[in-house]
């Protein structure tokens, strides 16, 4: 009786726990890119072949994968299948489409077995095939036209516990650029030709090749002749040895480097951007660096580096490379302009907008583009595009959402929304309408000058396609978002495979060719994020894209100097700082320390003096503190939800440079003497002694407050020499005997306070008022006593003074002085 009942109360809740188990697999909620959140199953697409479908292609459609149980029970009748969606059809779903709900991906294929049953933590890799059009007499995708079409990999299983139920799939795009027979059909299906209609010329394709890193070097360190660099950490290393991110960017480029005398094809649309903060930084490496024990503790030890050779050997490469290929440089360390703009130190501006293109080319020995900005957000506000015009820079390279024309929605998630049937061709710029390839902002203009030669005072902006520039963001590893992906669309890529993020940007670089149309231009510039993860095979891929799309004459290569040049288009523009831009901004508490900071850079900068003799420039000593206040306002590691990481740095480097100008300033003072300085008379100078601990030469002033009872004479400004000490000689007149504290302190020949303040206690050896007092009496008592003398001489009296001396004594006096003054004559 009781083993009975325990038996139905099993049963009852085995029972129950399958009921409660359903909804829980049914109801999944959305993640990444559509995909449901996996309880059980893990589904990672591997490989697609072929990656874009042509006239040349393998008719059937191969997909490789891996699927993994990762709950807590056996999984039993493990399948999956291939599904297809329509085509895309504006580029807006080219994102919006790997959202999707399974049912809108409407054919769909067998599904095929993978494992009777998977353990939980047990993996089991497949492949799965099908025909890409109808007519092999086997299930197909259905493929009639070229296009690029979203397909969806469906996994299913039964847990324990539970009913057959979709676990989890994995989305990409398939680019189709023509279709090749069907095979297997006895008749043979005719190849469709590529689809690019006779009237619709190949596209214009530019594409920017990004090399940056995220600032590694020390704050507070200036700079030096001799001293070793320091380092946060030895990542950089890692990134430009073999197999590292960097290197692998540069080994794709290689793959395509022109031979000479021959046409550059795919190298021809590429350009290189490169961060002068990662070329300074790796030229540094070279000579040999430290990096910290610890990257929290700045101040703390430090062991010896070990990048040197990969850093050289990568700095050749690149060289190589910049001298046969296009060569932009980018802002310094990714730094945000609109911080900049709001900081408003031209010393920062300057290095952040006017040193970049010096150093790239002196450290590659190349020519890189000039006048043309790439902004890491992809959007900036009036006050950075003002910033750009009086820096010389006639370009700007935005999303095409980053500018409006007139009537235009200033949100792009208001221009998603809007209705292309009610929008005149190209006034959506950044939705659904393209946007041109450059563009004019009259309100952000040079002042007239009429001393230089008539130009367009007008900012222009080379505008990227936002689709394309988001698909390529989520190649390789650690994909970011970047800040104008549309909200609506915003996701985390990182649920997705690498292969199948890949499929989505060679989809994203195929839809442009394969969807002309009269309001859309045959052009398009691909822009990768500034830090970006594409490895080596990632790269080709994409590169080779590019080079297929020539090859079927759907692509032209255009180089990027040929794209800012074009003539802009004829209608006014505006700026549209993007919301989600302002939100992964440097934080405007920043500001307000560098702004003072930087200040304070400039004063000690026009106080130094370069001198003959010493190998160290000022302008080489402060750049690092210039340098580092600009890493503070970089948008690296910005694009995550939480910047806590972010802001920890840059408050940290904004400290360090605060904590190092501090002692710069300290390092400059007047000797304190030692105990009572005592002139030796009321005309004696005072003697001070100035030092000067920084490594080059600096002009001071001595500012001494005087005391009522001294005059001391300003000697004006003095040379200090590098790392040395200078005695003055202080011309001072003291009118009083006592002691005296003169407070004496240097200055700047500006008025900066230099060091700490001292004192001198004065003692004089003058009497002052007594003293002549005491000398005018004397002199009126000796005239008194010489006129009686000769006033008794003259009457013949003797004087009282000359008694009780014997007249014999007298005569003899007399004739003894007489004996000297003859021998004296002779």
């Amino acid at each position: 009786m009781t083993g009975g009942l325990f038996r139905l109360i099993t049963a009852v809740l085995t029972i129950l726990g399958s009921v409660s188990l359903l909804p829980a697999v049914a109801d999944a909620q959305p993640n990444g890119s559509g995909s449901t959140t996996p309880k059980f199953l893990k589904l990672t697409m591997d490989a697609v072949s072929p990656g874009t479908v042509t006239t040349d292609s393998d008719p059937m459609l191969t997909v490789s994968g891996t699927v993994t149980n990762i709950g807590d029970r056996v999984v039993d009748d493990v399948s999956v299948r291939i599904q297809r969606a329509a085509a895309v059809t504006a580029p807006s779903g080219l994102r919006s489409s790997l959202l999707l709900d399974q049912v809108n991906y409407e054919v769909t294929g067998p599904f095929q077995d993978v494992a009777e049953r998977l353990s939980p933590g047990q993996r089991k890799q497949f492949s799965v095939s099908i025909a890409l059009r109808d007519g092999t007499g086997t299930a197909s995708l259905g493929l009639t036209d070229p296009g690029v079409y979203p397909l969806l990999l469906n996994v299913n299983g039964e847990p324990a516990y539970g009913t057959q139920a979709r676990l989890d799939d994995a989305r990409f795009l398939l680019p189709v650029l023509g279709l090749p027979p069907a095979g297997g059909d006895a008749a043979g299906a005719a190849a469709l030709p590529v689809a690019a209609p006779p009237e619709a010329t190949p596209v214009a394709t530019t594409l920017v090749w990004p090399l940056a890193d995220r600032p590694r070097m020390v704050a507070g360190e200036p700079g030096s002749v001799n001293g070793q660099p320091e380092l946060l950490d030895d990542e950089l290393a890692v990134s430009l040895g073999k197999g590292g991110r960097l290197e692998q960017l540069v080994a794709a480029l290689e793959s395509v480097v022109p031979v000479p005398g021959q046409d550059q094809g795919v190298a021809g649309s590429v350009c290189i951007a490169i961060d002068p903060d990662l070329v300074s930084t790796v030229q540094t490496m070279t000579r040999g660096y430290r990096v910290l024990a610890s990257p929290s503790d700045p101040s703390g030890a430090t062991r010896e580096g070990t990048g040197a050779e990969n850093a050289q050997a990568w700095l050749d490469r690149l060289r190589a490379l910049a001298s046969s290929m296009c060569t932009v440089a980018l802002p310094f360390a990714q730094v945000d302009l609109s911080a900049v703009a709001a900081v408003n130190d031209p010393g920062l501006s300057a290095r952040a907008l006017l040193a970049p293109a010096d150093v790239v080319d002196s450290i590659l020995g190349t020519r890189s583009l000039r006048g043309v900005s790439l902004p890491d957000s992809g959007s900036i506000d009036e006050p950075a595009g003002h910033l750009l015009r009086r820096h010389g820079y006639e370009t700007a390279v935005l999303a095409a959402s980053a500018v409006s024309a007139d009537g235009a929605p200033a949100d792009f998630d208001t221009a998603l929304s809007s209705a292309p049937a009610l929008l005149e061709p190209g006034a959506v710029v950044g939705g659904e309408q393209a946007a041109p390839d450059v563009v004019r902002v009259p309100a952000v203009s040079l002042e007239p000058q009429s001393s230089t030669p008539p130009v367009d005072p007008a900012l222009r902006v080379t505008t990227f396609d936002i689709w394309s520039a988001t698909a390529l963001a989520a190649v390789g590893s650690n994909p970011p978002t970047p800040s104008f992906t549309p909200s609506k669309v915003r996701f985390d890529v990182a649920n997705d495979s690498r292969p199948a993020r890949l499929q989505d940007a060679l989809g994203a670089m195929s839809w442009t060719a394969l969807n002309p149309g009269p309001d859309r231009p045959r052009s398009q510039l691909l822009m990768p994020p500034q830090q970006w993860g594409a490895n080596r095979e990632e790269g080709i891929a994409l590169l080779e894209q590019i080079e297929l799309l020539t090859r079927h004459n759907l692509a032209a290569p255009r180089a990027f100097a040929d794209l800012v040049a074009q003539a802009p288009d004829p209608r006014p523009f505006a700026l549209e700082y993007l919301p989600r831009a302002a939100q992964d901004a440097a934080p405007p508490q920043y500001v307000a320390p560098i702004q003072a900071q930087g200040a304070r850079v400039s004063e000690l900068l026009r106080a130094l003096v370069e001198i003959p003799e010493s190998e160290l420039t000022p302008l080489a000593f402060l750049t690092p503190a210039r340098e580092d206040l600009l890493r503070a306002l970089s948008l690296s590691d910005r694009r995550a939800e939480d910047n806590t990481l972010a802001d920890l740095h840059a408050q940290r480097r904004i400290d360090q440079v605060t904590d190092e100008l501090d002692t710069m300033f300290a390092s400059v003072s007047v000797l304190p003497p030692g105990g009572v300085y005592t002139l030796a008379s009321e005309q004696s100078p005072l003697l001070l002694v100035a030092r000067n601990e920084l490594p080059v030469a600096i002009r001071v002033t001595f500012r001494i407050e005087v005391p009522a009872e001294t005059k001391i004479t300003d000697i004006g400004e003095q040379l200090l020499p590098p790392s040395g000490t200078r005695s003055f000689q202080i011309p001072t007149e003291v009118s009083d005997s006592r002691k005296l504290v003169i407070p004496i302190a240097l200055t700047t020949p500006e008025g900066i306070a230099l060091g700490e303040a001292t004192s001198v206690s004065v003692r004089s050896n003058a009497y002052g008022q007594a003293l002549a007092i005491i000398t005018a009496c004397a002199a009126i008592l000796l005239l008194l006593l010489a006129g009686r003398r000769l006033w008794r001489r003259f009457r013949g009296q003797p004087d009282p003074a000359d008694e009780g001396f014997d007249p014999e004594t007298q005569r003899r006096a007399s004739r003894l002085r007489r004996a000297r003054q003859r021998l004296q004559r002779q």
